[in-house]
């Protein structure tokens, strides 16, 4: 999923803030028991994530697609005093990996997690976001962006994962699958509205910044 040389990425995380304690143990725990380990953000994006919410200071934030909690714990660090996030899980079987997380990260009174589908979940949730993390399903990345961007104070952030999608984005249309279509045309969305300014950062498997205006 990195896309740059291991070598630079192993340089630029030696340059960066040291990947705390308890998220190295959820990192190797992931690795260890789940089929899909690589979802989980990692020690490079998690400390972009934080910086990110550190600067933003959200009173209210959602992540859509929690995983085993490790995104969650980072974006919770940057909360402002009283801020909460509302972090989206389809899988319920997660739940005790994602309340173990956040006990060890000091993230639970912080963070709610609701568990079932975020397009039925996101109206319930009541207020304005200043920051949105989407790392779910990737069908669904303009539906998400849809279901919150009117919801996004002016200045705020939405943040989107996996957007080079290991670079398959690159293949000619009629050779990419569903998901890469769908990353594609999430992109060119973004580029298209001009109720955003969006920067599509080549970190890991691409992350898009986007703020709003």
């Amino acid at each position: 999923m990195n896309l740059l040389d291991p070598r630079l990425v192993a340089y630029a995380e030696a340059r960066t803030a040291a990947e705390p304690a308890h998220l190295r143990r959820l990192s190797a725990y992931t690795y260890e028991n789940h089929d899909c380990p690589q979802m989980l953000s990692g020690h490079l994006q998690g400390r972009l994530l934080s910086l990110l919410s550190r600067i933003v200071r959200p009173r209210r934030a959602l992540e859509i697609g929690t995983f085993t909690g490790y995104s969650a714990v980072c974006l919770a660090e940057g909360l402002a005093p009283s801020g909460k996030l509302n972090t989206i899980e389809i899988n319920p079987k997660l739940r005790p990996v994602i309340e173990n997380s956040l006990d060890a990260g000091r993230a639970r009174k912080k963070v709610k997690v609701h568990f079932g589908k975020a397009l039925e979940i996101i109206p319930t949730i009541r207020g304005a976001f200043d920051l949105v993390f989407i790392d779910a399903d990737k069908t669904n990345y303009g539906k998400y962006f849809d279901a919150v961007i009117d919801r996004v104070r002016s200045g705020g952030l939405v943040i989107a994962d996996n957007v080079l999608w290991s670079g398959r984005v690159l293949l000619p249309r009629k050779k990419q699958d569903r998901d890469t279509r769908a990353l594609s045309a999430f992109a060119r969305k973004l580029k298209r509205d001009p109720r955003v300014m969006p920067v599509l950062l080549p970190v890991r498997d691409g992350l898009l910044v986007a703020v709003k205006l």
